[in-house]
């Protein structure tokens, strides 16, 4: 399978803005931009039958985890964007705020059971980063030294509001204190929370 470079993700985003723009998608979609460098090197370190759980905002993470994308966009075009499931690619998204955290926890604890020596990756976003299930999911994997890892996307959304003013912080509990369970990167989302700045009627 074609290793994705950059501007193969960017262009895949511009194929689903213009087909939401186009009421050919009659859900709700969640964009990338901004973040394609990171993640590719993010996913350079994955390997084949490491677990991926991911936010609503995952198709860069399924087209770089090796969904083919006529498969992405297939599900994509059904309505599932925010809710984007793979078990062959080992890839599972939620649509609901931190619901990716005890799943992708207890997946780690099997391996560990196990004595897999593959691995978890835990996606979450500023917003998320900040509530009680990611600090209690965080603090046991870390005492319990499971096979994960948690990799916080800021882009200061959540919805429509600022992550910091929200929680009345200067800066994040977990920002810029990367260690070997937690990476933290910031960056620039050009698109909306959800949709691609259009009103579009379905």
């Amino acid at each position: 399978m074609k290793k994705l470079n950059k501007k193969d993700l960017i262009n895949f985003e511009k194929k689903i803005v213009k087909l939401f723009n186009a009421s050919k998608i009659r859900a709700p979609i969640h964009l990338h931009s901004g973040n394609e460098d990171i993640l590719i090197k993010i996913f350079n370190k994955i390997k084949k039958n490491d677990w991926i759980f991911c936010t609503w905002r995952s198709h860069y993470h399924c087209l770089l985890k090796g969904v083919p994308t006529n498969e992405l966009k297939r599900e994509i075009l059904n309505g599932k964007s925010i809710s984007l499931c793979f078990p062959k690619y080992k890839i599972y998204s939620s649509a609901i705020v931190g619901g990716n955290l005890p799943t992708a926890v207890g997946m780690a604890l099997s391996l560990k059971r196990k004595k897999s020596s593959n691995k978890v990756y835990c996606f979450i976003g500023d917003m998320t980063s900040e509530t009680g299930i990611a600090h209690e999911t965080i603090k046991y994997s870390i005492n319990k030294k499971l096979p994960i890892h948690f990799i916080i996307e800021d882009n200061k959304k959540s919805v429509c509001a600022d992550t910091r003013k929200t929680w009345s912080q200067k800066k994040l509990t977990y920002e810029k204190k990367a260690n070997k369970y937690i990476t933290y990167y910031k960056y620039h989302l050009k698109y909306p929370h959800a949709g691609a700045g259009k009103r579009v009627e379905f």
